[in-house]
């Protein structure tokens, strides 16, 4: 839909997945809504676990509590608008819904890049530094770090909403997009200025390759220092807590350079695979962090193992 230049736009339109078969539409919403459920309930259970375990009250799982809420909130901005698209064939969002639907987008996306730093700096400590760790990187450390990233990271992005805000909106209001992103909108303004798309990206660069330059000092860092461990049995052991961390990151980091990188060395992908792409990087790792946190956090599985065998119990004695 077209606009002329007297006209403002109150409404987007979200396309979602371009070309998509109406056949379709149904599968993937239904697909889209199980995704949403599983966010939901791996990252609240690990806010709860967290939260009921005092074996758990730990600067390592209280930054994953913090992930796991980035997780929880991202997967609530971004899912149910296109999961309405898909079930209810509702594409229309409101223009100021869809800045705050933006703001949310880039907000969170900052912040977990920013915990993810910090994740990476209290493995370096407790691995180069075992002695000095506990006294020095204690919950009120982590609590304070992690505050830090998302006042950042809030500072950061309420300058670029409002900045896009300035902009006016008059031409097309079709964004071809599975939700409002700062480039897909501000592309749309009939009168674009490059300093507002300039700072957009600056800002972007920064939350994104500070903490991974960190992360990679980081871990090679830590790699120096378990190669120095003369035990292969020590080695393996040590270099193994850093395991959740490390998947987590390449999760979160691979996609994006992926997507970065292909574009800057001219291998354009089309349209419809890119919004694919970065639409399975913007959930999956929501959806697959905490099975990580499950699955490979010793202490973890421990709580969930012996939640499990009092559960059994549990049930064991009211059948009798």
């Amino acid at each position: 839909m077209q606009y002329n230049n007297g006209t403002r736009i109150n409404h987007f339109f979200i396309t979602g997945f371009p070309g998509l078969s109406a056949q379709y539409y149904a599968p993937v919403s239904l697909l889209l809504f199980i995704t949403f459920l599983a966010i939901a309930f791996g990252n609240i259970l690990i806010l709860v676990l967290v939260k009921c375990e005092r074996s758990l009250h730990k600067p390592t799982y209280l930054i994953f509590c913090h992930l796991a809420s980035t997780d929880l909130a991202f997967g609530i901005v971004i899912l149910p608008k296109i999961i309405s698209k898909y079930w209810f064939d509702d594409s229309l969002i409101e223009f100021n819904s869809c800045f705050v639907q933006m703001f949310f987008v880039h907000f969170l996306a900052s912040v977990h890049s920013f915990i993810l730093m910090i994740m990476a700096l209290d493995r370096f400590l407790a691995i180069s530094f075992p002695l000095h760790y506990p006294s020095a990187f204690t919950n009120t450390t982590a609590s304070v770090l992690c505050g830090v990233s998302w006042f950042l990271a809030l500072s950061c992005m309420i300058f670029i909403v409002i900045d896009a805000l300035t902009l006016p909106y008059c031409n097309s209001n079709v964004i071809v997009q599975c939700y409002c992103d700062h480039y897909t909108i501000t592309t749309l303004s009939c009168d674009p200025r490059p300093d507002v798309q300039a700072f957009a990206t600056g800002s972007a660069m920064f939350v994104l390759l500070v903490p991974l330059t960190f992360i990679i000092a980081s871990y090679f860092s830590i790699i120096v220092v378990v190669v120095r461990i003369s035990s292969h049995e020590s080695r393996m052991k040590t270099f193994s807590t850093c395991t959740p961390q490390l998947l987590i990151t390449l999760l979160y980091y691979t996609p994006r350079c992926f997507v970065y990188l292909a574009a800057y060395v001219g291998f354009g992908l089309s349209l419809p695979n890119r919004i694919v792409v970065v639409m399975l990087y913007s959930v999956i790792p929501a959806e697959v962090n905490p099975l990580i946190y499950c699955f490979k956090t010793k202490d973890i599985k421990e709580c969930l193992s012996k939640r499990y065998k009092m559960a059994k119990v549990y049930v064991g004695i009211t059948e009798q």
